[in-house]
């Protein structure tokens, strides 16, 4: 997880991994805004939103993080703060996208900088968050994926035989979000800074270009959209956890789903909820549970939540007799000998939405038979086999698919490409796919075959992988060395006047991904011997971008750009340099366009 790096970086983890402890002790947090304000967090925002794809996306304003490379980090900290000071978000540009059924999601995309305020919000925000979030809420989480949800799912249809399933679906629940409701929401969970709350009320009623002042609903597309919308679903998960789950009882045990149970002359609703963001099922052992959750689960979402569901898509389910739809999968429980299990697949206008896609591949390698795309073409198959392998028909479903599309695949790459098994593919196809498939090979790239994939087995998510503790982050990921950490800490601390943000960032990434040690001579660096050298020269046209950064000792990057000869011969031999690394000098001081030594 890259963000834990970048945590480390910026030496922001105690803070979260602090925020976290005293969320789960139920500690009210009053004094936030002076930790969302603070420097290492502003610029721990930058970084993240730098490194998302959406930074090249334009706001109203039609900037994008490339007008901000320029910036020196004390101007971004500066500007951010006096914005906070009385916060009045930019206008929200409003876009559309297609959903699988043929509508149209409308998306709020932020100023870059309400963007980078937003992310400064978040960072504090969701460490308290996710010690009071249920355990079994999936989506839009740190760790977590719409894999561990079909997990759970499947668990809980194998192992403890439940197999009716309760969908609901909330009609328009982004749009229809509660602003009143969701303030409240926020104290309970205990964020009580009156001045963090004002701003993201603020936040919340940002004007949208063409529709004026929101009344209701969170921007999809807004950095913090995600989180608040969690918030405000955690009420359901934690009410449902509560009529059953969570229930007390005078004699507990532990049941198949490893959770406390109730015998079955309990007058309680069994059942459990499944959440991925505002996708959920309720599910249940038998058809009058889930009649009964059903109707206590819509008054409840209109009652408390202010949100109404779609009649037409909410429905119970028996699984032994029909399919229900979770996360573009089918589930049903089907018989296997003397028992029933889970069988998954792949739903029936998800699998026409790929064909038609593939199709468009297809004909766009026809028309130009590039490497370029082909290999677009198997970026689009292995994401699919990425996120589909955990259905357990998924090689019978992409066989079909596979089987549809056979005819139009062969006469369309017949006349461009060369058919056949694969003869020494790349190692990144070996990886992957077995060099038994026929295949075609497309200017020297052989195109991943579509019906070339495993079942993978779902596996439940473990709830003690969060990146808020230190035994969580120890399963992770491996820790920087804790003395390149220290030396991180100290090249954040340091300032240098009229350096861009973009360059002091991509300073740390390179001491961090080169060890601590010169590019030239490989020694280890402590933070006061560091000096980032342009490989290309500013003044020839290099950039701060990363790949165009150096990490060497500062007597090594003098001996880069000296020009007096006395001066280069002594510093020389008290560097005690080998024959390889003036070569390596000389090769530097060209690009300065320098004599060579």
């Amino acid at each position: 997880m890259q963000a834990l790096r970048y945590w480390d970086y910026y030496g922001m983890t105690k803070t979260f991994t602090d925020l976290y402890d005293k969320s789960l002790k139920q500690e009210p947090f009053s004094r936030l805004y002076d930790v969302i304000t603070s420097r290492e967090n502003i610029l721990l925002a930058y970084r993240m939103i730098k490194s998302n794809k959406g930074s090249k996306t334009p706001g109203t304003d039609g900037k994008t993080i490339a007008d901000m490379k320029t910036w020196t980090e004390e101007a971004l900290v500066t500007e951010v703060r006096r914005k906070l000071n009385h916060y009045r978000p930019k206008k929200v540009r409003r876009e559309w996208i297609e959903k699988d059924n043929g509508k149209w999601r409308p998306l709020g995309i932020p100023c870059m900088l309400d963007r980078i305020i937003q992310q400064s919000f978040k960072q504090v925000l969701e460490p308290i968050a996710e010690a009071r979030f249920y355990n079994h809420s999936y989506g839009f989480r740190p760790l977590r994926s719409a894999h561990h949800a079909m997990a759970r799912i499947q668990q809980l249809i194998n192992l403890s035989h439940f197999h009716f399933v309760v969908d609901i679906d909330i009609k328009g629940f982004f749009d229809h979000i509660n602003h009143t409701l969701l303030m409240k929401q926020l104290w309970n969970i205990g964020i009580q800074d009156r001045k963090v709350l004002a701003c993201i009320y603020r936040m919340l009623k940002a004007e949208i270009d063409g529709e004026g002042i929101p009344t209701q609903g969170v921007p999809q597309g807004g950095v913090l959209s995600t989180l608040l919308a969690n918030i405000v679903l955690n009420d359901l998960d934690q009410w449902v956890a509560d009529q059953w789950e969570f229930f007390p009882l005078s004699k507990s045990y532990q049941s198949k789903v490893g959770e406390r149970g109730a015998k079955k002359r309990s007058r309680l609703k069994e059942g459990y909820l499944v959440r991925y963001a505002d996708d959920f099922k309720i599910l249940c052992k038998d058809g009058k549970a889930a009649q009964k959750w059903y109707h206590a689960v819509r008054l409840y979402l209109k009652d408390r939540l202010k949100l109404d569901i779609s009649p037409e898509k909410s429905q119970i389910v028996n699984l032994r007799k029909r399919e229900s739809e979770f996360l573009g999968f089918t589930i049903r429980a089907d018989k296997k000998g003397s028992k029933r299990v889970a069988r998954t697949g792949i739903k029936a206008d998800k699998k026409k939405k790929i064909k038609t896609e593939a199709k468009r591949l297809i004909r766009q390698v026809k028309a130009s038979p590039s490497a370029k795309n082909a290999l677009l073409f198997n970026s689009f198959v292995l994401g699919l086999h990425n996120y589909f392998k955990k259905a357990t028909k998924v090689n019978l479903e992409f066989s079909r698919m596979a089987y549809d599309l056979g005819a139009y695949l062969y006469n369309h790459l017949r006349p461009v490409g060369k058919y056949g098994r694969p003869a020494k593919p790349p190692p990144v196809y070996k990886k992957f796919y077995h060099s038994s498939c026929k295949t075609f090979k497309i200017d020297e790239v052989y195109l991943f075959p579509l019906s070339d994939v495993q079942t993978d087995n779902a596996m439940g998510f473990k709830q003690t992988m969060t990146p808020f503790t230190e035994a969580g982050r120890e399963t992770i990921h491996q820790k920087l060395r804790p003395d390149i950490r220290r030396e991180i800490g100290r090249l954040m601390t340091s300032t240098l006047p009229n350096r861009s943000v973009e360059y002091m960032d991509n300073r740390i990434s390179r001491y961090s991904m080169k060890m601590g040690k010169c590019e030239i001579t490989g020694v280890d660096l402590s933070a006061a011997d560091v000096h980032c050298h342009h490989y290309i020269p500013k003044s020839y046209g290099g950039t701060d971008k990363f790949d165009n950064l150096r990490i060497l000792h500062w007597k090594v990057h003098q001996l880069i750009h000296y020009t007096n000869k006395k001066m280069i011969d002594e510093l020389r031999s008290r560097l005690h340099l080998t024959w390889s690394m003036i070569i390596k000098v000389n090769r530097y001081r060209e690009r300065c366009h320098l004599e060579p030594i």
